[in-house]
């Protein structure tokens, strides 16, 4: 098979290029994830989001602490944290380039079944960033 090669044109097609994807089909992330996320976190103050990685992050105080990507649940736990998590079934290091983000995780969703499970999690990674100065 051979080798697709793209030429990017401007700065708009190189963006487009990578919120597509690299073949161009469209990185979709799991929209009713995302939605029961922004329910529990909705609450909290000096929260907002952002996509990013061609699925939505959030931060607490400008502190990136949670996210979807593709099917998962991303969480900032800490270097500490986040080991013991990786003990975990449905866990696994949060690594989408090849090299593993530090102190982050990726859950299947069969880690967090029930929206109390989730609300662990998050509540986890806030714990984390609480702790963290704002940006």
């Amino acid at each position: 098979m051979p080798l697709k090669v793209q030429t990017i044109k401007s700065k708009q097609h190189f963006r487009g290029y990578f919120k597509r994807g690299y073949g161009g089909e469209h990185m979709a992330y799991n929209e009713k994830l995302e939605a029961r996320i922004q329910k529990i976190v909705s609450s909290w103050k000096n929260t907002d989001d952002k996509k990013m990685f061609g699925g939505v992050c959030h931060l607490l105080r400008g502190n990136m602490f949670c996210g979807v990507y593709k099917d998962f649940l991303i969480a900032r736990l800490g270097e500490k944290e986040a080991q013991q998590a990786l003990e975990s079934p449905f866990v696994k290091p949060f690594d989408i380039t090849g090299r593993p983000m530090k102190g982050w995780v990726m859950v299947e969703g069969q880690g967090f079944n029930s929206d109390r499970e989730l609300e662990v999690w998050l509540d986890k990674a806030r714990a984390f960033v609480e702790a963290l100065p704002s940006k």
